[in-house]
């Protein structure tokens, strides 16, 4: 899985989502315009907030109050387009708060948490925009705002085993990598019951290697790696190719006694292969056939090869009744079940982590689908559960809108505990 630094706004960061598919949309939830760690001290001739404050309320912002290497990245022309973007999703400017070490940026209809850095000649040299929260005044908003986008939406809040918000929790949808939490699960008892440790090791395969998201594709064959790095792979990158390779350790039946509805448990190259524009036919009969039938399938795909990348780079739907289907409250039992392993709070996705004890997290998405469920510990003890998937079959759904409603629930949660 890559992860984008680019000059569009709410641009997903695929590394913070855990999509299956690499395809880049205009649904930014992060930009990045340099690297954190580069960013130099803040300068003193203006505040980094009375900075965020300018480039809201100016018309056009101006070439000298960004540094030469932040331009060399960020054109002046993209970075206005930025700004105008926020203002156009999320309402009227209203004023920048202190968030923490960090800012907010407030307006009329949310809120952007927001990193900046300036210059010794106080030009910002350094800007992170994190994934903006709709503003909402309850739970009951929310689930209102969600049931109005088109397609299929289930929504789920959970305060431990209190049911706060619900939308269509009992209702199988698509949910992408979102899937993969049932391979952890499936793992984690293997490896309670001694069948395997997290210290096994593996020997990477061909025919286990899949298309990105990930890296472990262009790892050499015979790569030996641990159960435990798979793992982590699989859910902080969502290594499809890591994924798959535990699919095989483990087998299919012991993941489909986890998620009975999805049988055949399909791979990740499968589902690349079934869906590539060569392979239309076998998609046909996959969709039609039974269960039996659907496992020959399996068997002839193993002989064909990936189709490229680049086929899933566009933004149509494709098949999506052949994915991995799971309720939310399904996926809210899954990853309370493994969030306890450390390697689920790598990726914390959507979440500050600065807000909760502990967070755990796992999204995915293809065109058409998109997913974000995350565990949280607050530092009262409580725990919650927050899972919501959109599916829409007809068009690409709108990965904005979607993740700045689920940061707004984040939000509502972590303002409350």
């Amino acid at each position: 899985m890559y992860k984008y630094y680019i000059g569009f706004l709410f641009t997903i960061s695929l590394v913070t989502i855990n999509l299956i598919f690499p395809q880049l949309t205009l649904a930014d939830i992060k930009i990045q315009l340099l690297p954190l760690a580069q960013m130099p001290a803040s300068s003193k001739s203006i505040s980094p907030k009375a900075a965020l404050e300018r480039l809201f309320t100016t018309k056009e912002i101006q070439k000298e109050w960004f540094a030469t290497e932040f331009l060399a990245q960020i054109p002046l022309e993209k970075m206005q387009q930025i700004i105008n973007t926020i203002k156009t999703q999320l309402g009227d400017y209203q004023n920048v708060q202190n968030n923490a070490q960090d800012y907010l940026i407030i307006f009329s209809q949310g809120s952007v948490p927001t990193k900046i850095n300036l210059n010794p000649k106080g030009q910002i040299s350094g800007l992170l925009f994190e994934p903006p929260q709709t503003k909402l005044t309850s739970l009951k908003e929310a689930t209102t705002q969600f049931q109005a986008l088109p397609g299929q939406v289930s929504f789920l809040v959970q305060e431990n085993k209190t049911v706060l918000a619900a939308l269509n929790t009992k209702t199988p949808l698509a949910v992408g990598s979102a899937f993969k939490l049932a391979v952890l699960q499936a793992l984690k008892l293997e490896i309670a019951s001694g069948k395997r440790a997290w210290k096994d090791v593996m020997q990477l395969q061909t025919n286990w290697k899949s298309l990105p998201s990930g890296i472990l594709q262009t790892w050499p064959d015979g790569a030996y790696i641990t159960v435990q790095t798979l793992a982590s792979l699989m859910i902080s990158f969502s290594d499809n190719t890591a994924t798959d390779t535990l699919i095989n350790l483990i087998g299919r039946q012991p993941i489909e006694l986890v998620s009975p509805r999805n049988r055949p448990f399909l791979t990740t190259r499968e589902l690349f292969i079934l869906k590539g524009s060569e392979n239309r036919d076998l998609l046909k009969r996959y969709r039609t056939s039974n269960e039996t039938q659907r496992r020959a399938i399996l068997q002839e795909l193993a002989k064909k090869p990936l189709p490229n990348v680049s086929e899933f780079e566009g933004n149509n739907p494709v098949a999506l009744d052949v994915e991995w289907f799971f309720t939310t409250e399904e996926l809210c039992g899954l990853i309370e079940q493994v969030a306890d392993l450390p390697l689920m709070s790598i990726n914390p996705g959507v979440a500050n982590p600065q807000d909760w004890q502990r967070v755990a997290f796992k999204g995915g998405s293809e065109s058409g689908v998109l997913n974000l469920t995350t565990w949280l510990q607050a530092k009262n003890g409580k725990s919650y559960c927050v899972a919501a998937t959109w599916n829409n079959s007809n068009a690409p759904v709108e990965e904005s809108k979607f993740i700045a409603l689920y940061s707004g629930v984040l939000a509502k949660l972590a303002a409350n505990k």
